[in-house]
């Protein structure tokens, strides 16, 4: 056979990856654009973290600290961390990466629930392993679901609370359940991307259960409440074995100085963050109410965002009313990719935005009865 006829070829479970399509953020020209689409803060970044980011301007001839330093000893003080169970990365998405590269082999499983975050999915396949889907329960995840999934090719369980698109949330006692019937060879991720604005009594993050647990660990971001995203900044709490193996693998300069110093600014500006959260626990509340007064129905959310469903009428659903929306500059999310054909996942933004977007659908509504 010729050389000619050889090829690479990519390695088992790659090319069944669907390309990940983030949020839109185009309207039609002279229209103001309100992107409700990415879950990004309408708040910004605290102005500490845009002094920090431009201080760095002076010295970009020189490599960043490799450790990022500055930023896990911040992440450390504000949360009552021990440094060296942090690590750093560029995203939390670079560190779910990470798990799967040290932790998944051709052969292996690893669970998420049915509505989970679609990079799950695709950093299983590109280690060659096989995803797992385990069913959810009125759009929340199921823990019984979850463990009758599991097999002994299980190495890892992806946990996202509070899960996006839904907004829903497991309590830790269930949390606890779901630890306690892995076995200890199984990682148990807890992606807390959306913590920050968890305002309930039986919700934890996940710190306590990873400080006494060899195999939880415990994915955080700047790109939500911090105002961040643009410079993918992530952070991991785990074992420090845990921390040991991604060190060997991860990118010896993966977070710019740029984000290693906003980040260590943001997270301590403590009076910023709750700005944030005040914010967007009150409008995502009015969102709730009056959206579900138009007669559509939203499933209850704690992050930053809504789910928006709409009625099977002919001309009233998700796909005609993204439509409606953007000629109007308001782009939210379609999410039929995550198993919401008939929905669209809304940012909470400012009030010009939230109350835009109220206006604009009861509308649409009208215009389709």
């Amino acid at each position: 056979m010729g050389s000619e006829s050889l090829r690479p070829t990519p390695i088992k479970g790659v090319l069944d990856i669907e390309t990940y399509v983030p949020g839109k953020d185009k309207v039609p020209a002279g229209v103001k654009l309100h992107k409700l689409s990415s879950n990004e803060t309408p708040l910004g970044p605290s102005p500490k973290a845009r002094e920090a980011f431009a201080s760095i301007a002076e010295n970009l001839e020189f490599y960043p600290d490799g450790q990022a330093t500055a930023l896990k000893t911040a992440i450390a003080e504000v949360n009552g961390l021990n440094p060296k169970n942090v690590l750093c990365g560029n995203g939390s998405d670079e560190l779910l990466g990470l798990l799967c590269s040290v932790y998944l082999s051709p052969g292996d499983e690893a669970i998420y629930t049915e509505h989970g975050f679609l990079v799950y999915r695709i950093q299983i396949l590109a280690r060659g392993a096989t995803p797992v889907v385990a069913e959810e329960r009125d759009a929340r995840a199921d823990v019984d679901a979850i463990l009758a999934k599991v097999s002994e090719r299980t190495k890892i369980v992806f946990l996202a609370n509070p899960n996006n698109p839904t907004g829903t949330y497991l309590p830790f006692d269930e949390v606890r359940r779901l630890h306690a019937g892995l076995p200890g060879n199984v990682l148990l991720v807890l992606d807390a991307a959306y913590a920050e604005y968890v305002k309930r009594n039986d919700y934890e993050a996940g710190i306590e259960l990873v400080g006494s647990a060899g195999n939880v660990v415990m994915t955080r971001t700047f790109s939500k409440v911090h105002g961040l995203a643009s410079l993918r900044i992530g952070w991991m709490y785990a074992p420090e074995a845990v921390v040991a193996a991604l060190d060997r693998v991860r990118g010896p300069f993966n977070l710019n100085a740029a984000a290693i110093a906003a980040g260590a600014a943001a997270i301590r500006d403590r009076a910023h963050v709750e700005a944030a959260v005040e914010h967007n626990e009150r409008w995502r509340d009015w969102l709730t109410s009056e959206l579900t007064a138009l007669g559509l129905t939203v499933t209850p959310s704690v992050g930053n965002f809504i789910l928006i469903h709409f009625p099977e009428r002919q001309g009233a659903g998700a796909a005609e009313a993204d439509g409606f929306l953007t000629t109007r500059g308001f782009v939210l999310r379609r999410v039929a990719g995550y198993g919401f054909p008939n929905a669209l996942r809304m940012t909470v933004g400012s009030e010009e935005a939230n109350r835009g977007v109220v206006a604009a659908l009861s509308e649409f509504l009208k215009e389709e009865e």
